[in-house]
């Protein structure tokens, strides 16, 4: 490395002391109870990487630092289909934060060139976030690209292995069978079959005008939506 100091090496120093001024404890003590261990607004985030619009070299050195509101940022600021397939596969792994880990997901891994071939690879990886990784892009081609799905086959799977699985992974199966349930009705009854039997996220505290993820619930307000009843 050269010894002056390049623009991005600047801008760096600049953005994550910005991200320490938006620091606020209260939202950290929140975010904690989520294991999201920052405590910056997202909103205020999101800001901070509108003005920046995107900018991939900066965005691999927010995430080289591994600090979780620095990882959010560089989320947003990343172009999704620069990253190689091992980069992504690297990042997964290292994503500590749940936040981190549905970021990088959602706003990358799904726009990436490399999305399918990563689902079959962390589809059933030892490592039960990973895992989940796979679960929630399978989820995707539960709604877009079925055809390239065994329906049938992925009922059979979270019928026998999301009860005991770890949380993380848990719900990502849940989503799974409750995206099932509401996207093909010739599939319906099995899923909501599954989820009472199963009765996983039965309990689960949901607030007042929200949905709950307890799957046979969950389909059938979806369904009725749809349906307008």
């Amino acid at each position: 490395m050269p010894e002056t100091t390049t623009p991005t090496e600047t801008l760096l120093a600049e953005v994550l002391a910005e991200l320490a001024e938006l620091e606020d404890p209260r939202m950290r003590e929140v975010n904690e109870r989520h294991g999201d261990d920052h405590g910056v607004n997202l909103g205020k985030l999101r800001a901070v990487a509108k003005r920046l619009k995107t900018q991939q070299e900066l965005a691999y050195r927010l995430w080289a630092t591994d600090d979780t509101a620095a990882r959010l940022l560089a989320l947003l600021i990343a172009r999704p289909k620069a990253f190689s397939r091992d980069e992504l596969d690297t990042m997964v792994r290292e994503a500590r934060a749940p936040k981190v880990h549905d970021w990088l997901v959602n706003y990358v891994v799904k726009k990436s060139p490399h999305a399918e071939e990563l689902r079959l690879a962390w589809f059933a990886d030892p490592d039960p976030a990973v895992a989940s990784a796979g679960w929630a892009l399978t989820t995707e081609r539960v709604t877009k690209k079925p055809d390239v799905l065994d329906l049938t086959g992925l009922l059979d799977v979270i019928e026998a292995e999301m009860k005991d699985a770890p949380d993380r992974l848990q719900w990502a199966m849940n989503n799974c069978l409750a995206q099932i349930g509401i996207d093909h009705a010739e599939h319906r009854a099995r899923a909501i079959g599954i989820g009472e039997r199963l009765e996983v996220l039965k309990d689960y505290p949901t607030s007042p005008g929200c949905t709950s993820p307890y799957a046979p619930t969950w389909i059938a307000e979806i369904v009725r939506r749809r349906h307008g009843q």
